[in-house]
């Protein structure tokens, strides 16, 4: 069993025992979803470069809890939705690697459409 099934699996388990599924609509999901990943930005703003390494470092397992809340979301929602989220992410990298190609996007952060 790959680690993401088995997590998801233990995602499941842990909404079912509360009977919670009830309130996991997809729409209550997605938003969810960005709240949690807004909270991960709480965790960078207003701060210098420096600031932000000083940071991520002193505070690494809250910002790890907070990236976990993200990860939960987004694969319970994908498993509500009956999403293979390993094929969706390997079906767009191949979509981004098309996109992007490296002769034309390494070292650069232009959007593909100005490259």
């Amino acid at each position: 069993m790959s680690d993401v099934k088995r997590i998801t699996k233990k995602i499941r388990k842990f909404r079912d025992e509360r009977d919670w599924m009830q309130f996991h609509t997809h729409k209550d999901m997605a938003i969810s979803l960005a709240l949690e990943a807004a909270e991960v930005l709480e965790h960078f703003q207003w701060k210098s470069p420096q600031e932000i390494k000083k940071y991520a470092k002193e505070h690494k397992n809250h910002v790890g809890e907070e990236l976990a809340d993200v990860g939960m979301y987004l694969f319970e929602l994908a498993d509500n939705l009956g999403i293979d989220l390993t094929k969706a992410m390997d079906k767009k990298l191949e979509i981004n690697a098309k996109k992007y190609p490296i002769e034309k996007a390494k070292g650069k952060h232009t959007k593909y459409n100005k490259l």
